[in-house]
């Protein structure tokens, strides 16, 4: 038994249980404030409900009106967006996705904007938290501290997508030995978000799980292919033609603002860093995470798996905003799944409640301190992760042409 820190024995599961409670009191309140001051589709603060949302509905309603192509055009969507909103100074939020997302939102457009919002977030926070009662069949208390974790009030707050991005890599981990085929179905769906998925073909191969290797592969490219039949080439050509001005305004000029953006890139930019600077961080950063998570995968449990490839997954991409790490909330699932199993090491669950409370306080922290409070919780659970995998997991030496089989 590993003697726990005098931080570590602050937060019991009563603490966690009121905390939750408490946080998940005023998600309910403050989001039916939201839509009880709003008029119409616009908040009492001028902003469409849903905010991010907004660009989703807009961009499904011109595919379906045979405006597929001009969703990436910023200056046309926002005029729907103001016709949408019935307001012509209706703030704009932009529609950067690939392809494949056009899909959900045409979807999504044939319902009325506020139904719509409402049936993506309750169908996708459902999808996030089932697959919690997955990873804790046993724990009594995991929906109210996943349905309580600040993350979810921020996640609610944008209309994001985030609930589902975190069900399909999260879900696609812990199916990858028992339903192989069906978890890259999953992982192959995050092609309409590819900047989470960049590390797992990695760790397929680390593992040498190649059916869902295929099978991802196979799921992107017929996401990608039903996209080239809906509405052709076009599509396609006018989502590359908006890189460049997404890369420049939104990555590299930080228009969302760095104290929103967790990523080493960001860090870097809101400390002053220059842009080459940043990109050589960030891409220092993104390798230590991809080889750390590879390294886990090839040996350590499925749910030490899982809580290293989502962590890392937050860390592998320079544009990250805080209510993406609705990843790290499956992450500390996993984790705190594999710490039932083979118990508690020192400072595990104060780094794990860090990583759990970091979306409520850390935007503002980061716009007064230019600390970076989420960035630093992927960081921590990745680095729980390997410790687990290295002390816990079996490691294959080989040695004099036999391998030795020893534990840490």
């Amino acid at each position: 038994m590993i003697a726990l820190s005098s931080i570590d024995r602050l937060v019991t599961r009563d603490r966690v249980r009121i905390a939750a409670t408490c946080v998940l009191a005023a998600t309910v309140i403050g989001l039916l404030y939201l839509v009880g001051t709003a008029h119409g589709t616009v908040d009492s603060l001028g902003r469409p409900l849903g905010t991010d949302f907004s660009n989703v509905w807009t961009a499904g309603w011109m595919a379906d009106h045979g405006q597929a192509p001009q969703a990436w055009d910023w200056p046309t969507q926002h005029e729907v967006q103001k016709q949408v909103h019935h307001d012509p100074a209706i703030p704009f939020y932009g529609w950067h996705y690939p392809p494949p997302f056009l899909i959900v939102a045409t979807l999504l457009a044939h319902l009325p904007y506020i139904v719509a919002l409402f049936v993506w977030q309750g169908v996708t926070l459902a999808l996030a938290l089932w697959l919690v009662r997955r990873i804790l069949p046993r724990d009594r208390d995991a929906l109210l501290v996943a349905l309580g974790a600040p993350v979810v009030l921020v996640c609610l707050g944008h209309g994001q997508n985030a609930f589902l991005t975190a069900s399909l890599l999260g879900g696609g981990m812990l199916l990858l030995d028992r339903r192989p085929w069906i978890a890259g179905v999953l992982l192959g769906a995050l092609v309409y978000k590819p900047q989470f998925a960049v590390l797992i073909p990695v760790l397929l191969l680390a593992h040498g799980n190649w059916r869902p290797f295929i099978s991802a592969g196979l799921t992107a490219a017929a996401l990608c292919l039903l996209t080239l039949v809906i509405w052709g080439w076009p599509v396609w050509q006018a989502f590359l033609d908006s890189l460049p001005l997404t890369r420049h305004i939104i990555i590299e000029a930080g228009a969302t603002g760095w104290e929103k953006i967790q990523s080493p890139f960001a860090a870097i930019r809101q400390w002053g860093g220059s842009i080459p600077l940043a990109y050589a961080v960030q891409g220092v950063v993104s390798a230590l995470a991809i080889v750390t998570a590879a390294l886990v995968a090839r040996r350590g449990a499925i749910e030490l798996r899982g809580a290293a490839a989502l962590s890392a997954a937050l860390l592998c991409t320079p544009y990250v905003l805080d209510y993406d790490h609705v990843l790290l909330g499956i992450a500390i699932a996993f984790l705190a799944a594999d710490m039932a199993k083979r118990g508690t090491l020192r400072w595990e669950p104060t780094w794990l409640a860090y990583a759990w409370i970091a979306p409520l306080y850390g935007r503002t922290v980061s716009e007064w301190t230019h600390f970076p409070v989420n960035l630093v919780a992927a960081i921590a659970l990745l680095a729980l992760a390997a410790r687990r995998a290295a002390m816990f997991d079996a490691i294959f030496i080989p040695l004099g042409g036999r391998e030795e089989h020893r534990h840490a």
